[in-house]
């Protein structure tokens, strides 16, 4: 796998489990690399909803903090409108992500 986490296009509760599934064998995955941070990319997100968005809040009551590296446009907008816009931090999120 790669060292970040790319979302898929879809982020809602038809592939919610499917998605929870990729992302938490990409997470025992990174653990042993030891990396302050892991990355994970948003860009081709295309359709979201709250089942995606709570995949992603879970991931941060766990023991690797995470952060968004890029994020759609349609991805940003979620978030800010379910209040999740800390996570659109500029510090992290490459030049030209949309946010």
């Amino acid at each position: 796998m790669d060292d970040r986490f790319e979302l898929p296009a879809e982020l809602n509760i038809y592939s919610a489990l499917e998605t929870r599934d990729a992302l938490l064998a990409w997470v025992a995955e990174q653990a042993p690399k030891g990396r302050e941070f892991l990355e994970i990319s948003a860009r081709d997100v295309q359709e979201v909803d709250g089942s995606g968005l709570q995949l992603l809040a879970a991931l941060g009551h766990g023991e690797q903090r995470w952060h968004l590296v890029e994020a759609s446009s349609v991805f940003a907008e979620a978030c800010r409108t379910l209040g999740f816009a800390a996570w659109l931090d500029r510090r992290y999120l490459a030049t030209g992500a949309a946010v």
